[in-house]
């Protein structure tokens, strides 16, 4: 991991039990697994754009994120980027290369100024073991991001340009839980251009389209949706929309 960041091993047990009891990922846990996990997660923060894990990196730790945005990326060769996903507070990265003990699969960077969790692999693994529940946790999280990569490979094979951004805004909104004006996505256009493998001028000229329909909000850094239902139709019919 990147050195600009900051290790608290004096942060109290009782504040880490009550963030790690708020983890969708752990809640269910019993007090005594709870107060296990307490033992084995080490609290961390990392500034924004440090790198995290980079691909290829021995998968010796699992990160819960309690604040922040992580952005889990790859490059090619050339220097050209593609954002695989953007995980946020409440979900957990690196579990892949925890589980099967293989290379880290992508890049893992701090999109912003983030707090984390992390668990060593030496002691997640004896732990989850003796866990069915949180195994069970494990394999429908595994599950639901299978759906995801299928959806993504389904939206760059089938959707024209416009249908594969309206599916990344929704799918960004429905991560965070944000109804149609009610929040903003914090994030750029070119990082858009990254998920959805589109050029920054593309996503400007449609987001624009879309602002002057009241469709979506454009702020400093950051995008309003306004119309999720136009968006919506708009991904499941394909149809040019600009």
């Amino acid at each position: 991991m990147a050195q600009d960041k900051t290790s608290d091993p004096r942060q109290s047990s009782g504040n880490k039990l009550s963030v790690l009891r708020k983890h969708p990922i752990f809640a269910d846990l019993e007090p005594d697994a709870l107060d296990q996990l307490c033992r084995y997660a080490k609290h961390t923060t990392v500034k924004r754009g440090a790198t995290i894990a980079a691909k290829g990196d021995p998968g010796n730790n699992l990160f819960a994120v309690v604040s922040g945005t992580v952005k889990i990326s790859s490059s090619s060769p050339d220097g050209r980027n593609a954002i695989l996903n953007l995980i946020g507070p409440g979900e957990i990265f690196g579990e892949i290369a925890v589980l099967d003990g293989a290379p880290r699969s992508a890049d893992a960077t701090a999109n912003t100024n983030c707090e984390l969790y992390i668990i060593d692999r030496r002691d997640f693994l004896p732990f989850v073991k003796s866990q069915p529940e949180l195994a069970m946790k494990f394999i429908e999280l595994l599950c639901g991001r299978l759906r995801w990569t299928s959806q993504q490979v389904e939206q760059v094979i089938l959707q024209n340009l416009p249908g594969r951004l309206a599916s990344a805004l929704l799918g960004l909104t429905e991560e965070r839980k944000l109804d149609s004006g009610s929040g903003t996505l914090a994030i750029t256009q070119q990082e858009i251009s990254e998920m959805v493998g589109m050029t920054r001028e593309s996503i400007n000229k449609q987001l624009r389209a879309w602002a002057a329909r009241s469709w979506v909000r454009l702020e400093h850094g950051a995008i309003v949706v306004l119309d999720i239902d136009a968006l919506r139709e708009l991904a499941e019919s394909g149809l040019e929309g600009g």
